[in-house]
């Protein structure tokens, strides 16, 4: 089964690193590791292959400050997120 996520970030500069399970959860990964970054909206396009449907689809975005996790919700086949 296929599930599409499109994020928006709040800064350009944002890399995807790929997805994992965490129990029911699929996670997916992203990093923002520079110095500076365009203060301007950015927003990505991600589709997997997976086994199963998730219970929730959440978004782990890691920085040089630490991280933040997000929850997508679903809309018409597709999650969407916006980062906090």
């Amino acid at each position: 089964m296929k599930i599409v996520l499109e994020v928006t970030f709040r800064m350009g500069g944002v890399s995807y690193r790929g997805h994992r399970w965490e129990d029911d959860a699929l996670v997916f990964e992203f990093e923002r590791l520079g110095d500076a970054f365009i203060q301007v909206l950015s927003t990505r396009k991600v589709e997997v292959e997976v086994e199963k449907t998730p219970e929730k689809v959440l978004v782990e975005l890691k920085t040089k400050e630490g991280g933040k996790v997000f929850e997508a919700f679903e809309r018409d086949g597709v999650y969407l997120a916006v980062e906090p």
